[in-house]
């Protein structure tokens, strides 16, 4: 079995007018969520293998609050170019190049794409990813070249305001 945690970044800063989108950094509430999202995962028992994201700076920022909430540290985290306004396909095609030594696995990416993306993964639905939203499924394989087209179930969708989920 291999298991996805999709994980859409924190709310990012639109305060420098001019700065580059790859560079923007999260805002407050952005710092807030990312660790308060991360605190949950880990209270679901999920064991990390791999934080992977893409290489705008909130995605990066998003993925240490959670590498550091595992104790994981920054140098556990892998950029992947290919995650910046990935499509679907993108995504499909980062995860079937990963090594199977990893079960379970942190993207961390942004929309539109990953409410695109999310939505392809099971027959549960979101209109919408909202930041630092979590979607997370498990798909019957031991290789993620497989993942793809390998059945998957839905496990669990939560975002900050979503009180259920704390």
């Amino acid at each position: 079995m291999k298991t996805l945690i999709v994980v859409r970044h924190a709310k990012s800063s639109w305060n420098e007018p001019g700065t580059n989108d790859l560079q923007r950094p999260l805002n407050k509430r952005g710092k807030k969520d990312a660790p308060e999202m991360a605190k949950r995962l880990r209270k679901r028992g999920f064991k990390i293998d791999l934080f992977l994201c893409s290489p705008a700076q909130r995605a990066f920022a998003t993925a240490s609050y959670f590498a550091d909430e595992y104790n994981a540290g920054k140098k556990s985290i892998a950029v992947e170019e290919k995650l910046y306004n990935a499509l679907p396909d993108s995504f499909y095609e980062v995860l079937s190049t990963l090594s199977d030594e990893y079960k379970t696995v942190a993207l961390f990416s942004h929309n539109p794409g990953i409410t695109d993306f999310v939505n392809t993964l099971t027959q549960v639905r979101v209109d919408d990813m909202p930041t630092c939203a979590m979607y997370a499924v498990t798909a019957d394989t031991n290789k993620w070249i497989s993942f793809e087209d390998a059945p998957r179930l839905f496990l669990f969708f939560d975002y900050p305001k979503n009180m259920a989920g704390s």
